[in-house]
C-alpha cells in the first residue's frame, strides 16, 4: 500500500482553506493509503513564540483533525516534536543543500515580504519539511498549489542524499486538486491566517456570518466574484448557477446562502469536535507519536549507518 503524509501547523485557528486543501483530502484518501497526519509544531515555532498559545493550538489542531473525520485506528496522527528524528534528519539534509538553493524558496520570500522575521528556522523550513516527508518513505503528499515547491525541495533532498550515500529515500509526489488548490479569502487573496482573511473551520454560525459578510464585493457585475469563488466549494455547479442566476445583483442574498451552506457542512463536525476532550487528544497523540517514532527510528538507523555516524 502506498504511503501518504500531510501536516498542518498549529499556529492558529484552522480555516475552511485548510479543510479543503489538506484535511478533507487526507480523510478521503486515508482508506486508500497507509496515511500519516502530523501536527507540525516545530514548523509553527518559526512564527509563534507564545508557549500557552502553542499548547492550546496543538490540542485544537488535533481536535480539528478528529472532528473532520480522521480515524486514529486507521491513520497515524502524531506530534512532530515527539519524534526527534525529524530534526536530526533535517540537519543532515541541511549539510547537503546550499544556501543559494534555499534562498529560492517562494514561501520564504513571501513571508519576508509580509514583514515576518527572517529567522534561521524560517530559512531552513524546507529541509525540515523534507525530513517530515522522507522519513516515512512517503509516496503522496496532498498540498495546496503554493506548497508544490516544498515537495520539489523534498525530492531534491532525497536525490542529493541518494547520490551521496546510496539509494535510501523515495522521491515523493504532490497531490494537488486544481479545483481546490487555492481557496480565496474574504479579501480575494489566498485564504491564510497571516492575511487575517479567513473563515474559521469550526466557528459558530455567528462567526461564520461575520466572516462571510466581510467578503469584499465589487459593483461591476451581477455576480460577486469573491463570494462565488468560495461558494463553489460548497455546492455543485448546477445548483450554484441556478442560485446566482436567481439572485443577480442581490449580494446580501448570496452571502446569506453561503453562510447557510458553510454552516450545513460544518455543524455536524463542530458537534463532534465539542465532544472530544483534551485527554482524548493527548492519548491519540501519544499513541500516534509512538507508532511514528518506531518507523522513524528504523529509517534513521539506516541513515546513520550510511553517513558514517553509526559505530
Amino acid at each position: 500500500m502506498q504511503k501518504l503524509f500531510t501536516g498542518l501547523q498549529p499556529s492558529g485557528t484552522l480555516h475552511i482553506g485548510n479543510y479543503f486543501g489538506a484535511l478533507r483530502p487526507a480523510v478521503e484518501m486515508a482508506g486508500e493509503f497507509d496515511a500519516m497526519v502530523c501536527v507540525v509544531d516545530y514548523h509553527a515555532m518559526t512564527s509563534l513564540k507564545n508557549p500557552v498559545e502553542m499548547r492550546a493550538n496543538i490540542i485544537n489542531a488535533t481536535k480539528d483533525y478528529l472532528a473532520a473525520g480522521l480515524d486514529p485506528s486507521r491513520t497515524i496522527i502524531f506530534q512532530q516534536s515527539q519524534v526527534p528524528e525529524h530534526t536530526e534528519l533535517a540537519w543532515i539534509f541541511e549539510c547537503l543543500v546550499t544556501v543559494p538553493f534555499l534562498e529560492l524558496s517562494h514561501a520564504y520570500k513571501d513571508k519576508l515580504a509580509k514583514g515576518l522575521e527572517a529567522n534561521a528556522g524560517l530559512f531552513n523550513y524546507p529541509m525540515l519539511m523534507a525530513a517530515d516527508i522522507l522519513l516515512y518513505d512517503t509516496d503522496i503528499v496532498p498540498v495546496g498549489a503554493d506548497q508544490r515547491q516544498h515537495i520539489e525541495y523534498a525530492r531534491e533532498a532525497a536525490a542529493k542524499f541518494n547520490n551521496a550515500y546510496g539509494e535510501t529515500f523515495k522521491e515523493p509526489k504532490e497531490k494537488i486538486n486544481d479545483a481546490i488548490a487555492v481557496i480565496p479569502g474574504t479579501d480575494g487573496k489566498k485564504m491564510s491566517k497571516s492575511y487575517k482573511n479567513t473563515i474559521p473551520l469550526f466557528g459558530t454560525k455567528d462567526e461564520i456570518a461575520k466572516a462571510v459578510m466581510s467578503i469584499v464585493t465589487d459593483s461591476a457585475g451581477d455576480i460577486p466574484e469573491n463570494v462565488h469563488a468560495i461558494h463553489k466549494h460548497f455546492r455543485d455547479e448546477a445548483s450554484l448557477s441556478a442560485l446566482y442566476e436567481a439572485n443577480k445583483g442581490k449580494y446580501k442574498n448570496l452571502k446569506d446562502a453561503l453562510i447557510e451552506d458553510i454552516d450545513a457542512l460544518i455543524a455536524p463536525m463542530r458537534a463532534k469536535r465539542d465532544s472530544i476532550t483534551d485527554a482524548d487528544v493527548i492519548r491519540v497523540l501519544k499513541e500516534g507519536s509512538d507508532k511514528a517514532r518506531a518507523r522513524a527510528s528504523a529509517k534513521m538507523k539506516d541513515v546513520r549507518s550510511k553517513v558514517g555516524i553509526q559505530l
